[in-house]
């Protein structure tokens, strides 16, 4: 919106205001105080945490700069700038020391790990994590009673917490950012505000827009991806509204196609909740590490987990490598197929199919939300939705192929490959590894329908290396800064805890940047 506000008319005024409280806008806010900045940081949810909050909480870092640009740069495809890749990786080098400054707030015990990179390409060995192991006193399950997730993203988010607590920086929840304000040289001079109905207009010269991506939009995700439905596997709150402010005062965008996703479990009362279900959390892998003397033993629990399901169509027929090196990041993607025959996609729902052996060794699905109103968790031993009739039994392979609807001599082939593969006696033809083989062959069978889902979107505005939001011309837009998910760089293949990495890489740089611009 052209600004025809005059400053008289502004209802309130600060230097940087900081749309979203994830780890983006958290680590923004701070970023920015530091500088010297008056700062603003608002939350449209009633509570703070966004999609951060749910994550597993470790960071990506690395010991060595030059190898982890190579890295990103190979896993990126061309689809960012070598400027964007370097500052990142340069980042992941240094933020750890700022990690710790951060826990100092609370006295969090920080933890520290190597963990290659999810693929073995150049400057994979040069990676690790650090995460917040363990915040005295402090109960997740107390603090955060409205998050269900892996805890360790909510023990980090309380860092963040506790760190704007102690600046004293102006934090206001409900609050919804609803539009730029541009002069008329188009450079960013205000945000409006909407809190309980009502608007106002806030004077700022810099802000700072770290609200999420789209992974709750559903007119953005049908634009932008073929699969569909697709659930979000964790928060509610991210609609889009930065992706759509950006556009609003001439952004260019990237990375709409891609999400960080997998293929997961949707409750049969999708109106009562919402999310895509997670499948129980199994290890990453890094091709060619398995067995090696090399292998971190953060990733030792992988050499010797076998899962026990496999995936198919509604046909009844393997489609898939149902475990691939990182299930979390590309498990949703060979669900993709659309037939243009049929007008149909075969694979979207597919089924699991385990056996008794797969039942019974432990939950099937993990839910994960940020949401005071959901209470949903899953049963432990799988008998609550088995009873609801969620999940299908059969006493006999037959039996089950009449449960999900598909040709019993066309299920009873594919268990038969499939249980032959696990006895070395062929190979899969989708690059499922014997290792982690389970055959299916102790009846009762069950099935569960598994969908698209996803845990976060990668695609918004284009930024620079100092986080500048750039029209489709390369320009910056005056004033406007992106942090976080919202114009991740990662446009090909993600690496586990990039995001988090950028949250905190880009979020010091946003707040320094929108500071110093607001000063000027």
């Amino acid at each position: 919106m052209q600004a025809s506000v005059k400053m008289r008319e502004w209802d309130e005024e600060f230097d940087v205001v900081v749309v979203g409280f994830g780890f983006a806008g958290g680590v923004s806010a701070i970023s920015a105080h530091d500088a010297g900045a008056r700062v603003l940081l608002v939350e449209k949810a009633d509570y703070p945490g966004g999609i951060s909050i749910c994550s597993a909480g470790g960071i990506r870092i690395t010991r060595d700069a030059d190898a982890a640009f190579r890295y990103l740069k190979e896993t990126n495809a061309d689809t960012a700038p070598d400027g964007n890749l370097r500052v990142l990786a340069e980042g992941m080098a240094t933020i750890a020391d700022f990690v710790k400054q951060l826990a100092s707030v609370n006295g969090a015990e920080l933890a520290e790990a190597d963990a290659p990179g999810n693929y073995p390409l150049g400057g994979y060995e040069s990676f690790g994590f650090i995460s917040v192991a363990d915040i005295p006193g402090f109960d997740v399950r107390e603090g955060y009673p409205h998050v269900r997730g892996l805890r360790g993203g909510a023990r980090m988010f309380k860092v963040i917490e506790d760190n704007v607590r102690e600046r004293g920086i102006d934090v206001r929840m409900s609050t919804r950012a609803v539009e730029l304000v541009q002069d008329n040289a188009r450079a960013i001079v205000g945000i409006v505000l909407e809190n309980n109905g009502r608007r106002k207009t806030v004077h700022a010269s810099g802000i700072v827009l770290s609200c999420g991506g789209f992974e709750a939009a559903e007119d953005m995700k049908r634009q932008y991806w073929q699969e569909k439905p697709v659930a979000p596997a964790a928060f509610l709150g991210n609609t889009g509204d930065g992706i759509r402010m950006a556009q609003g005062v001439g952004a260019d965008l990237w990375h709409m196609w891609h999400y960080h996703g997998t293929y997961g479990l949707r409750h049969p009362a999708i109106d009562r909740y919402p999310y895509g279900i997670r499948l129980a959390r199994f290890p990453d892998w890094t091709p060619g590490l398995e067995g090696s003397a090399e292998m971190p033993a953060f990733f030792l629990s992988a050499s010797d987990t076998k899962m026990p399901w496999i995936v198919v169509d509604q046909f009844g027929r393997r489609y898939m490598n149902e475990y691939p090196p990182y299930l979390g990041d590309t498990g949703h993607r060979p669900m993709v197929y659309f037939d243009p025959v049929t007008q149909s996609y075969p694979r979207i729902p597919s089924y699991l199919i385990f056996d008794r052996h797969g039942f019974e060794s432990h939950e099937i699905g993990f839910p994960t939300y940020n949401n005071a109103e959901m209470k949903f968790a899953w049963s432990k031993d799988n008998r609550a939705e088995l009873e609801m009739g969620w999940i299908k039994k059969g006493d006999s392979v037959d039996a089950l192929a009449a449960a999900i609807e598909c040709a019993p001599e066309v299920l009873r082939k594919t268990l038969g490959e499939w249980n032959a593969v696990c006895r070395g006696e062929r190979q899969d033809e989708f690059g499922r590894e014997g290792g982690r083989a389970v055959p299916l062959e102790n009846a009762p069978y069950f099935a569960v329908q598994v969908w698209p889902i996803v845990a976060n979107t990668q695609g918004g505005p284009v930024r620079d290396e100092r986080q500048r939001v750039l029209t489709p011309f390369g320009r910056p837009i005056a004033g406007l800064y992106s942090a976080g998910e919202l114009g991740s760089i990662f446009g090909h293949l993600y690496i586990s805890g990039g995001n988090l990495a950028e949250c905190f890489v880009g979020g010091r740089i946003a707040g320094r940047e929108a500071a110093a611009y607001a000063g000027r």
